[in-house]
């Protein structure tokens, strides 16, 4: 059905001998029994078609089955990850993007293995290297970029608190000018003071006492806020100190800024250069993850496929005659999919383990004795991989 490839979010990559029968539908054959039999025919089911590849040894093929499914594993986080910064960054859904002019559902169901990239004629350690490299790759330029992306919204930050704050902590270059200040005395300096609203009186009448040598009546009101009042305050360069520390005594709040006109550029330019440099890389940050998407997607299913076919030789034997599905499930019908797919095709599981009536491995089987804890209970009785949407 056309409606499950487009609602699923669960796929299934099956593969089976060729001359496999469902058990209890052995007149059917396994393609039409998957179209219409499986779930009542609710699902989707397309051909998912595997070149042979260049093997080595039996014993290869065991040490790739166990590569394989770590990567695929580490590639689906990745991806993960990339979806993850995708969300935070915008509204883009996954569903939305695109794999060579594809839906992700249409990608999956009409997959082909690019053979002008990862060239038939590598060996298969040669092919998972560079499926792997180039994923791994790409997970680290994103994760570099989003890294880098955090420092500069932390920056930007910084620099909106400087501008947003009240008068005792925020920067001050947007408020005061040259004329508040004393420049270029020998003797003279200025001191600007956030003096909280409900000590004004008591600042206006002592501040002049607060050290020697402030110049009387010198205390002028430059800014206020909900909180504090911003003053500057002249008063001889020697006695600076002494007037800052009785203020921090009295709960004023002196701030040090020093005016010069090249300061004052440089904190104007502050915000607008973390917001310039916040706003690039963000730009940058998304088109890298959309297009990382895309790649390490195309990557984690050439690696499913690999891995179908690894199994499938070492399950199956050579030569490679195998028929491999790929089947869109419709929600929350995960579970009875398998189910159904494991009683009909239990049988292939052979005697090697005792098994209960769905084809799972019964652990409980005595004959296992000491060697029941390394069977693998997740064992299906053929070739299986469930593929999980990132969302």
């Amino acid at each position: 059905m056309s409606t499950a490839l487009y609602t699923a979010k669960d796929f299934i990559i099956v593969s089976l001998p060729e001359n496999a029968r469902p058990s209890q539908n052995p007149e059917t054959d396994v393609s039409t029994w998957l179209e219409t039999g499986l779930i009542n025919g609710r699902s989707y089911v397309a051909e998912f078609p595997i070149p042979d590849f260049k093997i080595g040894s039996l014993d290869s093929l065991v040490l790739q089955s166990e590569e394989l499914a770590k990567i695929d594993s580490q590639i689906y986080s990745s991806l993960q990850k990339i979806v993850e910064i995708l969300h935070a960054l915008t509204d883009t859904q996954v569903s939305s993007i695109t794999i060579n002019k594809q839906s992700i559902p249409e990608y999956l169901t009409h997959f082909q293995w690019d053979s002008r990239k990862f060239k038939l004629d590598k060996s298969m350690k040669e092919l998972i290297h560079d499926l792997s490299i180039e994923s791994f790759q790409l997970d680290a330029d994103v994760r570099a970029t989003y890294s880098n992306y955090n420092n500069a919204k932390s920056n930007l930050a910084a620099a909106e608190r400087k501008k947003t704050g009240d008068l005792s902590v925020r920067s001050l270059h947007d408020i005061v000018k040259a004329e508040d200040f004393i420049l270029d005395s020998e003797y003279l300096t200025t001191v600007l003071v956030a003096v909280p609203k409900n000590l004004k009186h008591d600042f206006e009448k002592s501040y002049e006492s607060l050290a020697e040598k402030v110049v009387p009546g010198s205390a002028s009101i430059l800014k206020q806020d909900d909180e504090f009042i911003l003053y500057n305050v002249h008063l001889f360069k020697k006695y600076q100190q002494d007037f800052q520390n009785a203020c921090r005594e009295r709960k004023y709040i002196p701030r040090d800024f020093a005016y010069s006109e090249e300061f004052i550029n440089k904190l104007k330019q502050e915000h607008d250069t973390a917001a310039s440099e916040e706003q690039s890389l963000r730009v940058q940050l998304i088109r890298l993850v959309k297009t990382a998407f895309q790649d390490v997607f195309v990557n984690w299913l050439h690696i499913k496929a690999l891995r179908v076919y690894v199994e499938s030789v070492l399950r199956y034997g050579l030569p490679p005659f195998f028929l491999i599905k790929i089947i869109a499930v419709p929600p929350k019908q995960l579970s009875a999919c398998k189910t159904e797919l494991i009683e009909q095709f239990s049988y292939l599981a052979g005697n090697a383990f005792s098994k209960d009536k769905r084809g799972k491995i019964n652990r409980n089987d005595s004959s296992l004795h000491e060697y029941a804890s390394l069977v693998d209970t997740e064992y299906e009785p053929f070739v299986l991989y469930p593929i999980q949407l990132p969302q």
